[in-house]
């Protein structure tokens, strides 16, 4: 007998090719980040980015119904301006690790961030983890543990960097879920977009270094076109299969970006970073996997 019939336009393989999709070109986009990092300041390669990007959202805006003012409108305006906050400080953080410990080192310890984001729902969204991932959330942060050996005569306090872009990650990921029930998401695409470029523009005069080359300048190009068309893929891989069927997929992207580091930027992975990696990623899966059941069972 055939199963209950999916919801109309629903496509579970389109979504999941998109999203691996997605997760290749936002490796490419940090192996470019990186490139760009290693020669101008971080906040100059960050600034451009969301220039363009506020750009690009603000022409959308105009062509929308009601324009600007009905995209602008929001029920949870503090929330959405602390998203854009939230979301540009991480990206600063997580692009200047990209110079300091490399990709796959970033990557590794980024990983665990859909982890902090079960652990947080508690406290800013009331829903509470039962045991099972409640362990897992513990065995992805050992995993962190393993990776950044605290004990151990290379460690480096820059290491935490990438655990602090995870956390204000996490928190944004939380953020942008409870203003979905109040806003739309042209509305918070909007707010990240312009409250971003706002905030970096106010800090990037101090930190400004000019861009030398046409060669850089293609860079930022195409840095710039692979943001666009990575948020794209992911709000259409989102669009036709539901998120517990893609949000698994996302974890491809630690294997691009560690093939990009080997490849191109000749990084080797030590023993523990790949260990500490792949107890980060049994636990995000285990939880993505036990959260999907339960929801089906609600």
């Amino acid at each position: 007998m055939a199963g209950n019939p999916r919801p109309r336009g629903e496509n579970p393989r389109l979504g999941i090719a998109l999203m691996i999709l997605t997760t290749f070109v936002f490796a490419c986009m940090d192996g470019a980040s990186r490139h760009l990092a290693s020669t101008y300041s971080v906040m100059t390669v960050a600034a451009i980015r969301y220039w363009v990007f506020a750009a690009f959202v603000l022409a959308t805006a105009f062509a929308h119904p009601g324009g600007i003012r009905a995209v602008a409108r929001s029920q949870a305006p503090r929330l959405q301006i602390a998203r854009g906050l939230l979301l540009a400080g991480e990206m600063c953080i997580v692009v200047l690790s990209f110079v300091l410990l490399g990709l796959i080192g970033t990557h590794a310890i980024f990983a665990v961030y859909p982890l902090l984001v079960a652990a947080l729902a508690g406290p800013v969204l009331g829903e509470y983890v039962g045991w099972r991932r409640g362990i897992a959330i513990l065995v992805g942060l050992l995993g962190m543990l393993v990776i950044l050996r605290p004990g151990a005569q290379v460690f480096s306090p820059l290491a935490l960097a990438p655990f602090a872009g995870a956390s204000m990650f996490a928190v944004y990921a939380l953020l942008t879920r409870k203003v979905a029930f109040v806003d739309r998401p042209e509305t918070s695409l909007f707010y990240i977009a312009v409250v971003g470029a706002a905030a970096i523009s106010l800090v990037v005069p101090f930190f400004w270094t000019p861009i030398r080359s046409w060669a850089d300048w293609g860079w930022m190009a195409v840095l710039c076109v692979l943001a666009i068309l990575g948020h794209f893929l992911m709000i259409k891989a989102f669009a036709v299969a539901e998120a517990a069927t893609v949000q698994p997929f996302a974890y491809f992207q630690l294997v691009f970006v560690t093939v990009i580091a080997m490849t191109v930027f000749g990084e080797r992975p030590d023993a523990w970073t790949v260990a500490g990696a792949a107890l980060i990623l049994a636990a995000g899966l285990y939880t993505i996997v036990r959260e999907a059941r339960l929801g089906r069972t609600r």
